[in-house]
């Protein structure tokens, strides 16, 4: 069972709903994932349960599209160097500040940041984007804590931290130009509940690349290689800050393509998260390439 968020084709409105066995169910009584995330966890357990009980009958499946599980004022968040394989990457890629990364790893205070705004999040299968003044980009797959108001875990979705090494590598302090644009976070396609995971320690990751249609890149690895718990880092994000309508935080990446490769246009990504989904995306190049992707619902005009 998994919540997601939707659009009737026909019916140009965002909704929410749970999506079991292949069956698309609308949850009633609530308007959109944020008004979900503004409850108690134990509120909104109860009502996601109601709706997976009623049974009302579901929406055909031809009808929907399926949107990326954030709205209203929610943000994407994300952790960074909780693994060691990110360690490794960051001071590879940093050699003139590699000790920065050494002492994230190790400190008590974890490193977060700032991701994406809400609108600017893709779905599956929309297009992420390669910044044109990078030459260094990767696919970050990482598990996503879907977050209520409360600071309680409420379910667990995948994230694509899109990133640009080249310019992260030059200098720490062009993160977020490195990790902040349009088409550098990709989140879905769906919720899976947190009381419906087994272990969300030992959830396995699966990266795969794919170019000219054959398997360019491939990893796996687990949540149970991540350094920090998951309360750790939600209870860093609510030290001095609120987030009314819930928040995204995403929990950093265990799989990182070793240099040379990089992506390319044309490439597809797929992330896999056992018990929770697979988040596709096709990748682009430059700004008004992921623009043409979107005009259509962001209603940007023409540069």
């Amino acid at each position: 069972m998994n919540i997601v968020r939707f659009m009737i084709k026909s019916y140009n409105k965002p909704r929410i709903g749970l999506l079991d066995d292949g069956q698309l169910y609308p949850i009633a009584g609530v308007v959109g994932l944020a008004e979900l995330l503004s409850m108690r966890l134990a509120d909104c357990r109860r009502l996601v349960e109601a709706a997976a009980q009623d049974r009302s009958p579901p929406i055909p499946e031809d009808q929907v599209k399926l949107l990326a599980p954030i709205d209203g004022r929610m943000e994407v968040w994300a952790a960074g160097v909780t693994y060691e394989t990110s360690r490794e990457a960051r001071v590879e890629e940093s050699e003139r500040s590699a000790s920065v990364y050494e002492l994230v790893y190790d400190a008590q205070r974890p490193e977060l940041f700032f991701k994406s705004a809400g609108w600017r999040v893709v779905a599956n299968n929309e297009a992420i984007a390669l910044r044109d003044d990078s030459d260094f980009d990767v696919p970050e797959p990482e598990a996503a804590l879907v977050v209520n108001r409360f600071a309680e875990i409420v379910g667990v979705t995948v994230c694509n931290d899109v990133s640009s090494r080249s310019i992260e590598g030059a200098n720490p302090l062009y993160l977020p130009q490195a990790k902040i644009y349009l088409g550098g976070c990709a989140l879905g396609p769906a919720v899976r509940p947190i009381w419906e995971i087994i272990d969300p320690y030992n959830l396995s990751i699966t990266l795969e690349i794919e170019r000219h249609s054959e398997a360019a890149w491939r990893g796996e690895a687990s949540t149970g290689q991540l350094r920090r718990r998951f309360d750790e880092l939600v209870a860093y994000l609510f030290r001095a800050d609120v987030h009314p309508d819930g928040v995204i935080l995403s929990t950093g990446t265990c799989l990182v393509p070793q240099s040379p490769f990089k992506l390319q246009p044309g490439d597809v990504v797929r992330i896999t998260i056992g018990e929770v989904g697979t988040l596709q995306n096709p990748v682009v190049r430059g700004l008004d390439n992921v623009l043409a992707t979107r005009r259509d619902y962001l209603t940007i005009p023409p540069r």
